[in-house]
């Protein structure tokens, strides 16, 4: 879901930066490529994925564990 948001982001430094627009002197399309940047590493570090269910805790592992 961050990469979807941090692709929006950057389309819209793009595009920004085409026309040569801002919005106010905070929002430049410098301010949306840090944006995200910022999105892509939160996307990178895990968060905004959801939990797993039915794990329990655990980590989920394709082998098998001998006892």
């Amino acid at each position: 879901m961050l990469a979807i948001a941090a692709a929006v982001a950057f389309g819209l430094a793009l595009i920004f930066d085409l026309v040569d627009a801002t919005l106010g002197d905070t929002v430049t399309s410098g301010t949306l490529v840090i944006a995200g940047f910022l999105l892509v590493a939160l996307h990178l570090a895990g968060y905004g994925t959801g939990g797993r269910a039915g794990l329990g805790g655990r980590s989920f592992s394709w082998r098998r564990v001998r006892r």
